[in-house]
């Protein structure tokens, strides 16, 4: 260690993000194709980016916001998207600098460093580095179902019961992150009364809710146990004006001030531009939004043709989000490995499961490129597939 001191052993303990140690793992990749980035190809819609334009020269732009958001922005969400779509009729809203940050206001607000945690594997690797940064060791993970990777309800309810002093969250992600699971309605209820029973807080990320497929259906639950997490960053393009925001009971009122001391400290508020490009995106709609997704279908099918030398088995998820969940043959525990190879050798760059807390896996993601982009990578990543199953990762 230098001469400028010790770092903090929280932020030490903390793994570096696998999407900071990316371009490392994939250096040497030729025009590499972007197949593990959570992102989706578009733009907010024309219209929104437009109005902004105008808003850009308003003074209060330049302003700090109220720490719970643009009124307008927040009256929308409240009345039209939160009590209308979702059926959270009971709900406030605090908007945030995207909705990671808003999961780092609720661990800061929740949690103490001495409590435990759950998380269910695979998982999303943000929300572990949350617990790990502000000081939370104590973080139970927990099985899915290996065939549908829905969440173990049963291990909930007896690691709730057994856990001296109970566990103080359980974060789930609906659909999933890594996974691109849907989780049924039934299940997600089952969920949200263990806690309650349990005396535990839920809180469901929600930022693939509008990317479904097939019959799958995407619902939201409500309680004074439960928070819901929402963002702008997928559905409309958005990654980068970060803007997510907060769904917390009503009737908290203390939790409310306790989310403003650190909404206060983290952020202030979330930029000003961005929450006006967010209310102009509720504007187009969420038909604009669905209109996307539908896009997203025939990179979905390329992408699941392009898996098929590792075995029908070997896909899991895939009917939410934008990821699939990919099982290596058995010999490829050391998932870096095989990244690493494929960006090498085929010019693909995927996630490492092992980063999701699952080794001998990957995550694939085929929102970030469009359909033309997709059918070069997927011939790309079968290619190496099928060297990697019959030969090995040759060099």
């Amino acid at each position: 260690m230098g001469s400028y001191g010790k770092l903090a052993t929280r932020v030490l303990d903390t793994d570096v993000p696998v999407m900071v140690e990316m371009p490392e793992l994939t250096k040497g990749a030729t025009d590499p194709i972007p197949l593990g980035k959570g992102a989706v190809y578009w733009q907010p819609p024309e219209q929104a980016l437009e109005k902004v334009k105008q808003i850009a020269w308003e003074p209060s732009t330049s302003n700090y916001g109220t720490h719970e958001g643009l009124p307008e922005l927040k009256d929308a969400l409240t009345k039209k998207q939160l009590c209308q779509e979702n059926k959270l009729c009971n709900s406030s809203v605090m908007v945030t600098a995207g909705s990671n940050q808003g999961f780092l206001n609720l661990v800061l607000t929740l949690c103490d460093v001495t409590d435990s945690v759950v998380l269910f594997a695979p998982y999303f690797f943000n929300a572990h580095m949350s617990f790990r940064m502000t000081g939370i060791t104590n973080i139970l993970v927990g099985p899915s179902n290996p065939k549908t990777l829905q969440p173990d309800a049963d291990w909930l309810e007896r690691i709730l019961s057994e856990t001296k002093p109970t566990p103080k969250l359980v974060s789930i992600v609906n659909p999933g992150n890594p996974s691109g699971n849907c989780i049924p309605e039934p299940l997600l209820k089952r969920i949200s009364d263990i806690c309650k029973k349990a005396g535990s807080w839920l809180v469901v990320d929600n930022a693939y809710e509008y990317f479904i497929y097939g019959s799958s259906k995407h619902s939201c639950v409500e309680g004074n146990h439960v928070i819901n997490l929402f963002s702008f960053s997928k559905a409309y393009g958005m990654m980068g004006w970060r803007v997510g925001y907060i769904a917390y009971p009503l009737e908290a009122e203390d939790l409310r001030i306790q989310l403003l001391k650190v909404q206060d400290n983290v952020a202030i508020c979330a930029p000003m531009i961005s929450q006006h490009v967010a209310l102009y995106c509720l504007d187009a709609g969420h038909e604009w939004v669905k209109n996307k997704v539908k896009t997203l279908a025939k990179n979905k099918e390329l992408i699941m043709k392009a898996l098929s030398p590792l075995g029908e088995d070997a896909v899991i998820g895939g009917e939410g989000a934008i990821y699939l969940w990919v099982k290596l043959p058995e010999r490829y525990l050391n998932d870096y490995e095989v990244v690493s190879w494929l960006a090498r050798k085929y010019g693909v760059v995927v996630l490492p499961g092992s980063a999701c807390g699952v080794n001998g896996c990957i995550r694939i993601t085929y929102g970030a490129v469009i359909e033309e982009k997709c059918d070069i990578a997927a011939k790309r990543l079968r290619n190496g597939l099928e060297e990697l199953v019959t030969y090995g990762m040759v060099e």
